[in-house]
């Protein structure tokens, strides 16, 4: 099969016109006839638990990320590999009428791959939609399409849109074609610079100048089921040498990052065994000894849609000892996952220097010791508001604390339910207000009028520490938020804070404090931002976020002035990314996620500064915090089974240090937006 197929390859390149560049392509970046992949499904239906866990499932296999999907499952268990005399074929088998904002999508090779030639033979079980090949991919909004889209042979370049989340389609070329439903295909793409050169069956050549993107990977695209074969891709001599020094000095740049920062060493390990959680910890002082303790919270999913009715069924205090200090509720091996929050944190509440366990668990608010965990005090959860009230009161769906009476202290909490109402309450638990909006999934207090008493940012309101609507964008911004700050930027002052949001589908915007949007960026669906001074060779602080939902990995970089400098796009989850202070000195990294292969620490560059161990650490999930206190972050990575703590290998560091002043520890979340401003151990530099 392979024998042939080449010969047909250049018998093809034969009959194209000539391109700007004579040289032969007679070089292998890659040649994969799938045969050393498993007969099987290939894609995995993971859901949202990609969004803050590392699922295997999602991992590569062989040279195929999945790089795209949506909610629905069909579409996350689109890609199979199949045999069919006596070969292996890639099949997409999901007719994906329905998705939006993305396509059934494979990708394999690097971003700096050049000038190559790609051929791939296809077959569409449908000329109903799209199906061909995607070359010079930059991420899964950004890359050219060539092949069949109902009775037509389209080249196409796709990329972000302005003011609007599905990505731009641009015919560059197309010519109409006839062919049968089920009907075999040779798709062959030359690249040389801004030259495009594509055919399909030796019949139809297509021609373009572009220089849009300028390298990128390949991928299999197709909106209908569809069968693949042998994919083949090729560059000259000069094109590979290129590739092949740029990729070294990579590595070695790399390389030698990861040789000048501090390595992870174990600190801590502990067994959870039995009772422990995905990403649903808490971390503070439970028992008044000074050291941080770990909070586990087990969760039961009550009715569909399960992540909107969630609530605590178990809760574990320990220490880094492994010590269990107290447990409320039973334990159940099988109540460790979730794809969203649910209402328990540690804060001391009020103000006497011990902490409490603030929770709900029984349609109850409870505020309990934190070193024995008896109940202080609880009243019951507010009652629900349509369309939230399948049940008489809520469950809770997070918890935050601020200052909405002037205090000087976080004393007062916002409860939640899914999507659609506040409460505020006092630290006795009484009700101050109740709002109601697309409130999204965490707030950020933020004292924006300088009179002592929080506002409270949530979605795309802003209300007023008396529980006012002061504005909101709910008419104006689709979707929701899934993560938000209010921040200056400058660090210094310089500036009036900005209220960052990333929007879902809406993408990632500014607004200033009375609401007016500066900045959108449509970036497909973005979460997870955070901020801290990841550049120190830029003014004031840089914020970057993470894509999900049918375009899940890229990750985004903006400066302090809320332009995009930097984009790239590691793996194809949704992992947070978790500023950490790891050396003490100013610019910190972030934590994309603990697997030894796809994650990492990576810098402002997008550069893998620090890799974790071999060492058969768990990857489900990571934190960042302070856990040692030499003012630089620990790493804790978990599975439902165990714990672990990594420390830098310098550790303690003497002298003065980089200290970041965060998010409390009391206002965690899987949906919140870290914010990391500078700061020092001693003084300012």
């Amino acid at each position: 099969m392979k024998i042939r197929f080449e010969l047909v390859f250049f018998l093809l390149i034969a009959s194209l016109p000539a391109c700007t560049s004579q040289a032969e392509h007679d070089q292998i970046l890659l040649d994969d006839d799938f045969s050393g992949l498993e007969v099987g499904m290939l894609s995995a239906p993971v859901g949202p638990h990609t969004e803050y866990h590392y699922l295997p499932e999602a991992a590569p296999k062989g040279n195929w990320a999945v790089t795209s999907f949506t909610w629905e499952a069909g579409s996350q268990r689109a890609w199979h590999v199949i045999e069919e005399d006596g070969r292996k074929l890639l099949a997409q088998t999901f007719d994906s009428l329905e998705m939006v904002h993305t396509h059934p999508f494979l990708v394999a090779g690097d971003p700096d791959w050049q000038d190559y030639t790609l051929s791939v033979r296809f077959a569409p079980e449908s000329d109903r939609d799209q199906t061909g090949v995607v070359f010079r991919y930059r991420n899964d909004r950004c890359y050219y399409f060539f092949g069949l889209d109902g009775q037509r042979v389209v080249l196409k370049r796709v990329r972000h849109a302005t003011g609007f989340h599905q990505p731009e389609e641009v015919v560059l070329a197309e010519q109409s074609l006839t062919w049968q439903p089920g009907q075999l295909h040779l798709a062959e793409v030359r690249v040389e610079g801004s030259q495009i050169r594509a055919s399909i069956d030796e019949t139809v050549v297509l021609s373009a100048e572009d220089s849009s993107f300028g390298t990128g990977g390949v991928g299999l695209l197709s909106d209908v089921p569809a069968r693949f074969e042998r994919v083949l891709v090729k560059t000259g001599r000069q094109g590979l040498e290129s590739f092949a020094a740029k990729q070294s000095e990579r590595l070695e740049t790399e390389k030698a990052l990861q040789a000048a920062n501090p390595a992870p060493v174990l600190w801590k390990k502990i067994r959870t065994e039995g009772f422990g959680a995905g990403r649903n910890l808490r971390f503070g002082d439970l028992n008044g000894d000074g050291q941080i303790d770990v909070l586990i919270g087990q969760v039961v999913h009550h009715a569909a849609p399960r992540d909107s009715y969630s609530e605590l069924s178990c809760l574990t205090a320990m220490t880094f000892d492994g010590e269990i200090l107290w447990q409320v509720g039973t334990p159940d091996p099988e109540k460790w996952h979730l794809t969203n929050d649910v209402a328990f944190q540690i804060h001391d509440l009020d103000g006497d220097g011990k902490s409490e366990v603030v929770y709900t668990m029984n349609f109850e608010l409870i505020v309990a010791d934190g070193a024995t965990g008896r109940t202080k005090y609880k009243k019951p959860t507010p009652k629900a508001k349509a369309p939230a009230d399948q049940y008489e009161r809520i469950l809770g769906d997070c918890l935050y604390f601020c200052d909405l009476r002037g205090s000087g202290r976080d004393a007062d909490i916002i409860i939640k339910d899914r999507y659609w109402h506040i409460w505020a309450l006092d630290s006795q638990l009484n009700p101050l207000w109740e709002g109601e909006c697309k409130t999204g999934h965490y707030p950020f207090a933020f004292d924006t009028d300088g009179d002592g008493k929080d506002e409270l940012a949530i979605g795309y309101t802003l209300f007023d520490d008396d529980g006012t609507k002061l504005w909101s964008l709910d008419d104006e911004v689709e979707d929701h938020g899934d993560g938000l700050a209010v921040v200056d930027f400058s660090a210094n002052g310089s500036a009036d804070p900005l209220i960052l949001v990333a929007a879902s589908d809406a993408g990632l915007f500014y607004s200033d404090l009375s609401g007016q949007i500066v900045k959108h960026h449509w970036i497909g669906h973005g979460q997870n931002p955070a901020v801290a001074d990841f550049r120190p060779d830029l003014p004031g602080l840089e914020a970057l976020s993470i894509n999900f939902w049918a375009n899940q990995g890229i990750i985004h970089f903006y400066d302090a002035s809320g332009e995009i400098y930097h984009d790239f796009e590691p793996n194809q989850f949704g992992s947070m990314c978790l500023p950490i202070n790891w050396t003490g000195e100013a610019g910190e990294f972030f934590v994309h996620s603990p697997n030894v292969t796809l994650g990492g620490m990576y810098d402002g560059w997008g550069r893998k500064v620090v890799v974790f161990p071999e060492d058969g650490h768990p990857d489900l999930c990571n934190a960042v915090l302070d856990v040692t206190g030499d003012c630089r972050d620990e790493v804790v990575v978990w599975n439902p089974s165990e714990i672990w703590v990594y420390t830098q290998s310098d550790n303690p560091k003497p002298g003065r240090l980089y200290r970041p002043i965060r998010n409390p520890l009391y206002n965690y979340s899987n949906y919140q937006a870290t914010v990391s401003l500078p700061g020092w151990s001693d003084s300012e530099p």
